[in-house]
């Protein structure tokens, strides 16, 4: 791939100068710490605010600390991927817009260098915010609850991952097909859509992208069955080589969109 090395410098450089390597862990990591405080802390922020009936008690359930992590996990799936596809949504559409991608086409660089640069560099960021954001997570419902099997926590982990680089993948491939409005309503459908309609009606398949999020917590709790687990890691792994084929083929295909 021509000029691999030198975009992913320049993609590197980009996100460090823009401040996305700390400000997205930090959003993760505050994600990953408000569920274990707020539930552990949740009477005496109640007595806090005041304004509590007398005699009023209020009897919370004994959680585990599995529980925490996958309220933690919710969060990430909501404002954490609202965040990361907010922000990369326009990473190749807003470059066709505003000329810059006609300063990278003219040179001797290939369209697959160009996709994946941009991509390695967006994994990376989401490698770090979810270490980021697992560690808040863990670290404060392993102080105020209890324990996690380190394997199973790390299985865990890495099956969010595969998750969350497909999202990227997904994010990337609108962003090389569509202006970026347009990108941002379809990356959105894809995503959340698919995520509601997994939860309304999932109950009827097994094998699906949208619950390695969810397989990731059964591992934990030693529920999962492992058949459709690598079904599903077999086709989340399928579908992201997929979105980036199609990726480089619609930026080549979209080449003449850019502004001189």
């Amino acid at each position: 791939m021509r000029g691999f090395n030198v975009l992913l410098h320049k993609e590197f450089r980009e996100a460090w100068r823009s401040r996305k390597f700390l400000w997205i862990p930090l959003v993760f990591a505050l994600l990953g710490m408000s569920d274990p405080l707020t539930n552990y802390y949740m009477i005496d922020i109640l007595n806090a605010v005041g304004n509590v009936p007398e005699g009023f008690e209020m009897l919370l359930p004994e959680l585990m600390p599995v529980d925490l992590l996958q309220a933690s996990i919710g969060q990430f799936q909501t404002i954490g991927l609202l965040v990361i596809m907010a922000t990369f949504v326009g990473s190749i559409s807003k470059e066709r817009a505003n000329g810059m991608a006609t300063l990278l086409y003219v040179r001797p660089i290939s369209f697959a260098a160009y996709f994946l640069s941009k991509l390695t560099v967006l994994s990376v960021i989401g490698l770090v915010s979810i270490i980021a954001g697992f560690t808040g997570s863990v670290y404060y419902t392993v102080i105020l609850y209890g324990s996690f099997d380190v394997a199973t926590l790390l299985a865990s982990f890495c099956t969010y991952y595969v998750w969350l680089v497909f999202v990227l993948a997904v994010t990337l491939l609108m962003s090389a097909a569509f202006k970026t409005t347009i990108a941002t309503a379809f990356t959105f459908i894809v995503i959340f859509v698919g995520q509601i309609i997994d939860a309304l009606v999932g109950s009827f398949w097994t094998i699906s992208p949208w619950k390695m999020p969810a397989y990731g917590v059964q591992l934990i709790r030693g529920t999962m069955e492992m058949s459709d687990y690598w079904w599903s890691i077999l086709i989340t792994v399928v579908l992201l080589i997929a979105c980036i084929v199609l990726g480089i083929w619609t930026m080549k295909k979209n080449a003449a969109m850019t502004k001189i």
